[in-house]
């Protein structure tokens, strides 16, 4: 990974990672960046649960990118564990670098040293993007997502 270190996110890391949320048309109309307070309360939560794993990538001392994983056990598929990638962001002046084939393939590795038998993903049906690249990197799109606001 050469000059690129990902690690466990810290609470110093919270505004780096909340703007880069931020930073695209859908996080621009949810995330507020103003207003830390959620933010840290959900790190807390977060950091807590031995099954969430929230990185970021640094690059000179500088938080580049982020990514959550959820380690999920399961019944189905013969009591296998799952693995979610949630929240992937890279920094505006890193994209296109290879930061997101980086952080993705820690992902997949992660999974695998925790024993998971699938890992899987969610984009936003507007992220036309992002579902190449995900394509690109061996996923399948082979499931419809659905939300419900609460």
């Amino acid at each position: 990974m050469g000059d690129l270190e990902i690690r466990p996110t810290t609470a110093q890391d919270i505004p780096a990672v909340v703007a880069m949320l931020a930073d695209d048309p859908l996080g621009a109309q949810r995330e507020s960046p103003d207003d830390l307070g959620p933010y840290m309360a959900a790190f807390e939560r977060l950091r807590s649960d031995p099954n969430q794993h929230l990185v970021v990538a640094v690059r000179e001392g500088r938080v580049v990118g982020t990514l959550q994983l959820t380690i999920v056990p399961g019944l189905s598929r013969r009591g296998a564990t799952r693995s979610i990638v949630e929240g992937v962001r890279i920094h505006g002046d890193e994209r296109g670098s290879g930061l997101g084939t980086q952080l993705i393939e820690w992902a997949i590795d992660e999974s695998r040293r925790q024993g998971c038998h699938l890992v899987q993903l969610t984009s936003d049906k507007t992220r036309t993007d992002a579902h190449r690249f995900y394509e690109r990197l061996g996923f399948s799109p082979s499931h419809t997502g659905f939300k419900l606001q609460l």
